[in-house]
């Protein structure tokens, strides 16, 4: 049954939060709350708590004013152009996005203040902005990278039901390689005994290749709070012959090491083969350091 999804506009008090954990990057953007992709497997199913609000995929935040408050934070002093993380929580290119045109004024904020960024989305709808992330990836670093976890239509319509098709999502890969941008695949999460067969592995590593990604990032299913309620009942209705062997699997939030280190060995045999980084930090502090030369030279 279909079930209408309710957009709330809201203001938020400041556009980037400053992460404490230890990351290649120290700011996080999230222009949305909320995703109408519906992932089975999504870690931030959690974050709608902290509104008051129960349904993540059907209640859809808007943050209106993020613009204005953006720029306060890039155009002040203290601003270190540091690298900004865009839809850690939720994907910025998600349908309403199409309405909402944000992510377009985003992007000339960026393009004012020099400030580099990483872009991760499951929709082409990014395509639309390609001259700004262009015009960007000429001035700082800006990485582009989409999540694929399969190439089988029917199991990505199941555990993804609104994200785009896999090959759309490669066709839009392929597209960035043709600007400045570093550009990767997420391989997240491989769900174990839904998509980490060979096949499926192979052909991901396959389509990476022929977009000429810089990396790949591959990265097993983690089982955690309200997401562990919310995938077990997808496969409990959608694979019901696998609920025992994935609930003995996940007895805890994490797959046994056994089962791991035989994935990952698949998995770093395969990206060895099609010849894939799976080093994005690699990638991002060389064009970091390239900026930075450029404009010390200009200023000489």
């Amino acid at each position: 049954m279909y079930t209408k999804v309710k957009y709330i506009p809201i203001d938020c008090e400041i556009a980037c939060n400053k992460l404490k954990k230890s990351m290649p990057y120290k700011w996080d953007l999230n222009i949305y709350r909320g995703c109408e992709h519906g992932c089975k497997y999504c870690y931030a199913i959690y974050s709608h708590k902290y509104i008051n609000s129960n349904n993540y995929f059907e209640e859809i935040y808007v943050k209106t004013n993020i613009v204005e408050k953006l720029e306060k934070q890039l155009r002040s002093s203290k601003w270190n152009r540091e690298v900004i993380n865009i839809g850690g929580v939720t994907d910025s290119y998600q349908p309403i996005e199409e309405d909402y045109k944000i992510m377009p004024e985003i992007l000339n904020l960026l393009i004012k203040y020099k400030t580099p960024a990483i872009i991760s989305t499951k929709s082409d709808l990014i395509l639309r902005d390609y001259d700004l992330i262009d015009k960007l990836s000429r001035i700082t670093y800006i990485n582009i990278a989409s999540t694929i976890t399969t190439v089988n239509k029917d199991i990505q319509k199941l555990i993804e039901p609104n994200g785009v098709d896999s090959m759309r999502r490669f066709n839009m890969l392929k597209e960035f390689r043709k600007t400045n941008a570093s550009v990767g695949l997420h391989i997240m999460p491989i769900i174990p005994y839904i998509t980490d067969d060979f096949e499926n592995i192979n052909s991901l590593f396959t389509y990476a290749r022929e977009c000429n990604v810089h990396y790949v990032l591959p990265g097993i299913l983690y089982l955690r709070g309200l997401t562990r309620g919310v995938f077990f009942d997808f496969v409990k209705k959608e694979f019901p012959e696998l609920f025992n062997k994935l609930s003995i699997l996940y007895s805890t939030g994490s797959s046994n090491r056994e089962y791991k280190n035989q994935l990952y060995k698949m998995v770093n045999e395969l990206r060895n083969k099609h010849y894939l980084s799976s080093s994005y930090s690699k990638v991002m502090n060389e064009k970091l350091k390239k900026t930075q030369d450029v404009q010390l030279s200009f200023f000489d």
